[in-house]
């Protein structure tokens, strides 16, 4: 890798306990989710995580550092754990441990110049003083629901109502899914929070999801994207994660959607990130560029 990534990845490797896997886990976390996606499809990455011992030595790790993301722990830290379980409601979470904030000082140096970075918490690990790590002209996608969750240990996960947040400020590219919200909070609140000409992703599950641009204050334009029927339905957990890293990939380099003549590319892509990684375990489920497109064009894509 060059000395400056292309995209660097901030975050925690989580681990996600399970029953179908001889550990009784598997790695998770957005950052993890994203360092791959956006390695796989030809980006090169730099990920700076928070990891216990465990998720460090943890072969899904090695499958991120294998497609060549340089990783550099965050040294004597611990991400968090969670017990997920899947209801008709949403997600509930559990915390047997919780995470360790992300030191902006552990950033090497010569990643400060790269020109995009994925933000992309999952435990509150990541504080308000990333705003301003980024240069002034680089492009930055944030995962919101990360920075809206509240853990202790041995507790159920609480959520935050969105607010002010110099990140969500900071970033071009925000994400969040319609279940880490409360149905009350509207898109016009979103949008608010965020800068004028960002782009909000509200995604929710199988019925795609809306893409609304911050207008001085307030929600301006708007295109909802359809999602892509999938072959097989395996494991939900990274879903969100990563169709905002695919819709990143394509605005970070556009030649990454060569070839696709329908509207919208970099949302098409996400759309065909996302059903592939259900369709697999955990990170096993993350696609290569050429599966990508091919999901790309493939399935329905109703009006």
């Amino acid at each position: 890798m060059s000395d400056v990534p292309t995209v660097v990845v901030v975050g925690a490797a989580c681990r996600d306990l399970v029953d179908d896997d001889d550990r009784g886990w598997r790695l998770g976390g957005g950052a993890s989710y994203s360092a791959l996606l956006l390695a796989r499809l030809g980006l090169r990455v730099g990920a700076l995580m928070v990891a216990d011992p465990l998720a460090e030595r943890s072969r899904e790790l090695d499958l991120v550092r294998d497609a060549g993301v340089e990783v550099v722990v965050v040294p004597g830290t611990r991400g968090p754990v969670f017990i997920n379980t899947e209801t008709p409601d949403g997600r509930i979470q559990h915390t047997p441990q919780v995470s360790d904030p992300v030191d902006r000082g552990a950033l090497p140096a010569s990643w400060r110049a790269a020109g995009a970075w994925m933000i992309a918490p999952v435990a509150s690990e990541i504080g308000g003083d990333w705003a301003d790590v980024p240069p002034p002209d680089a492009l930055v996608a944030l995962g919101w629901q990360g920075l809206l969750r509240v853990l202790g240990v041995d507790a159920l996960v609480r959520h935050l109502a969105p607010g002010p947040s110099s990140v969500v400020r900071r970033a071009d590219l925000v994400g969040v899914g319609r279940d880490d919200i409360d149905a009350s909070v509207t898109v016009a609140r979103l949008t608010s929070l965020m800068h004028p000409g960002a782009t909000l992703l509200l995604t929710d599950g199988i019925h795609g999801g809306l893409a609304v641009d911050a207008a001085g204050g307030g929600p301006g334009a708007e295109r909802r994207w359809h999602s892509i029927p999938i072959e097989h339905y395996v494991d939900p957990v990274g879903a969100g994660d990563t169709f905002l890293a695919g819709v990143f990939a394509a605005c970070v380099d556009p030649s990454i959607t060569a070839g696709w003549t329908g509207d919208d590319p970099a949302l098409r892509l996400g759309a065909a990130c996302a059903s592939l990684v259900l369709e697999g375990p955990g990170l096993l489920g993350v696609p290569d560029l050429e599966t990508a497109r091919k999901r790309m064009s493939g399935g329905d894509n109703p009006d």
